[in-house]
């Protein structure tokens, strides 16, 4: 009897005991660092005592979040953040879906080299990515330059403040629509090959087939893809810090993310990096949750009311 109970109880222990590892894991890796985070978020540094003075860490509750918030270079910031993911998530979104969709029909032998070719650039550092992207951009040496000049076309300002952000989107958009990519070309290899020859019984082409099976079918994946490209727009950081040296139409403020570099790591002013921190982690969360609702409200919604 003894045995039995003792049998029962590592049955009972064994699931928690897989888990162990990984929740190891996330606790070091995650859930301490955003609670040190947090707890410096609502510290300051104050000199107290008389003569020289003692720099002690005391409790100030939001003060550092208002300070941050009440700051003049953070809302262009944000603003500048904004025109970036207007035209990186989209774009990201459209070629990732439409290289999915086009694969899709391709013989095998061509979709193993071109999804190989599509998915590399997502494997190569963004820090690499933006000083090959900067060279480029560079007008001594920029290819797209001398392409301008040989059709007697205006020479591209890429570095300049009108086209900054293009530029630096076009280097975002060129990494992550292989990993969109691959995410929707899985979803639509998963589909049954029935549904694509019904269609074609009754008529429909190839465009067709995209449009009104295929697409419907894989927006559970457009929904998983679209959150992962909102949150890596909200994120950004590798590839204007890279450029900074390149562009004069690039501040230590241009996007959130690199002010938050630069009080941490420059200016020395962990408590006010730390607020903003927590202020981009939660518009970020927010912004994930709200596009998930929505999409999942128009995706399922009549599947819920049913």
């Amino acid at each position: 009897m003894t045995s039995l109970t003792s049998g029962r109880s590592r049955l009972r222990l064994a699931p928690y005991l897989f888990l162990a590892p990984a929740l190891i894991l996330a606790t070091a890796l995650l859930t301490v660092p955003i609670g040190y985070t947090v707890w410096r978020s609502l510290h300051a540094s104050r000199i107290t005592g008389g003569g020289l003075g003692v720099a002690e860490e005391v409790f100030v509750g939001i003060e550092n979040y208002v300070r941050v918030l009440g700051r003049a270079d953070l809302l262009p910031s944000f603003g500048r953040l904004l025109a970036f993911a207007a035209i990186f998530v989209p774009t990201a979104m459209l070629l990732a879906l439409v290289f999915a969709l086009l694969l899709d029909n391709v013989s095998s032998r061509l979709t193993r080299f071109s999804r190989i070719s599509i998915f590399v650039p997502y494997a190569v550092p963004g820090v690499i990515a933006a000083l090959m992207w900067g060279f480029m951009y560079l007008p001594g040496v920029s290819p797209f330059h001398d392409v301008a000049v040989a059709l007697g076309l205006p020479r591209p300002d890429f570095l300049g403040h009108s086209g900054i952000i293009a530029s630096i989107a076009n280097i975002a958009i060129w990494g992550a629509v292989g990993f969109n990519m691959v995410i929707l070309y899985t979803a639509l290899r998963g589909l049954p090959n029935e549904l694509y020859d019904a269609a074609r019984i009754d008529g429909c082409n190839e465009w067709q087939l995209a449009l009104r099976i295929k697409v419907p079918l894989v927006v559970p994946g457009l929904i998983l893809t679209g959150m992962f490209t909102v949150i890596g727009a909200l994120q950004v950081f590798s590839e204007p810090n890279t450029m900074v040296t390149l562009s004069t139409a690039i501040g230590s403020d241009w996007v959130p993310m690199m002010v938050v570099y630069r009080d941490a790591f420059i200016t020395n002013d962990l408590y006010g990096a730390s607020a903003l921190a927590i202020i981009i982690t939660v518009v970020t969360l927010a912004a994930s949750f709200l596009l998930l609702g929505i999409a999942q409200r128009r995706a399922f919604g009549s599947e819920s009311r049913s």
